[in-house]
């Protein structure tokens, strides 16, 4: 594992960059700040190396225009309604980052630096402790990431949390991927898979109706592999979105298999597994255009996300299953991204 120091921050904190490298020539570059999973380099046919997820090359430009590129987001990812919820009779009103409430927390996990640890060759844990009250959340809480590049190019991501009261949690990585290289252009030519009968049907202000619709006759269906392109603002929904921007209900439970994605140029294949009840599937469709590595505008469809996690805004959808952690439990989840070559 490689060590060095990415930058600081304004307020003078150092901002760590670690590299996890397998005999495969794969690597994972790893920043302290929100844990952003920064650079990943994956073989394609031939052993050709690319950088297959969105990034920055310095402190300044990821500090001036992320978009959570790569970063661990928490302590709930996607989307709250009005930045409110209600637990044990008590009201919690958050911060409200975008027009449909409190987005991801509000970034805090995503925007504050982590304390990293070795833990072998190719083994990062990250943890961080967030206060009773930060940005509105109830309980003190100390979350802790693992990432693990095993040596047949697995990248293994595996999150944990406690709290000291009863809270909400939903925890994940918010890297967008291009299988092509983070050079290659939209990834609307991909074909994507996704193990779910069912989505959640959105409103229109973004967040879900509280209905749980089979994916069956509709473009929301990846149960046979398409194009990610295939079916883009085919109907009102995904106009109003722009694209798709929405959780999938994972077939089954326990760890297994949410999705795989290849590109079929460069051969290169993801296979995504998780023990998470669903899956966002973004695919940038709001992203600006910054310039991100080697000046590369970073713009509608240059990536896509599989964002596994809670359902969306289930603190107010008791019908959704439950993002409750009490004390003396443990919150663990594990998400496993596998590569291989088509």
């Amino acid at each position: 594992m490689e060590k060095s120091q990415y930058g600081r921050l304004p307020d003078g904190q150092a901002v760590g960059r670690y590299v996890l490298r397998n005999h495969n020539g794969m690597e994972a570059e790893i920043l302290t700040l929100g844990g952003a999973l920064n650079r990943l380099l994956v073989p394609g046919r031939e052993g050709s190396l690319a950088d297959v997820v969105l990034g920055f090359d310095d402190l300044a430009s990821r500090m001036a225009h992320s978009d959570y590129q790569g970063e661990l987001v928490g302590r709930f990812a996607n989307r709250i309604a009005g930045g409110r919820f209600t637990l044990k009779g008590v009201s919690y009103q958050l911060p409200c980052n975008d027009k449909t409430g409190c987005l991801h927390g509000c970034g805090e996990l995503s925007r504050r630096v982590w304390q990293a640890q070795e833990e072998g060759e190719n083994r990062l844990a990250l943890s961080i402790y967030s206060h009773h009250g930060s940005n509105g959340f109830p309980g003190c809480v100390t979350v802790r990431v693992v990432y693990t590049l095993t040596q047949d190019n697995m990248l293994e991501i595996v999150y944990s949390a406690k709290s000291d009261r009863d809270t909400i949690i939903s925890l994940t990585n918010h890297a967008y991927f291009n299988l092509a290289g983070f050079e290659g252009g939209d990834v609307l030519s991909h074909m994507l898979e996704i193990n779910a009968d069912a989505y959640l049907p959105l409103n229109e202000q973004g967040l879900p109706t509280g209905e749980v619709r089979p994916v069956a006759g509709t473009p929301f269906d990846f149960r046979a592999p398409k194009r990610i392109g295939r079916d883009l603002l085919s109907n009102a929904e995904l106009e109003q979105c722009g694209g798709y921007d929405h959780n999938y209900c994972l077939a089954a439970s326990g760890f297994r298999k949410a999705a795989r994605a290849w590109e079929p140029q460069s051969g290169r294949a993801m296979t995504v597994y998780t023990d998470m009840p669903g899956m966002q599937l973004y695919i940038g469709n709001a992203l600006p255009g910054h310039p991100g590595k080697n000046g590369v505008p970073m713009g509608p469809y240059s990536g896509f996300c599989l964002e596994t996690q809670q359902y969306p805004d289930s603190p107010n959808r008791p019908e959704f299953p439950s993002s409750v952690l009490r004390p003396g439990d443990a919150f663990v989840s594990s998400t496993r991204f596998a590569f291989t070559v088509e």
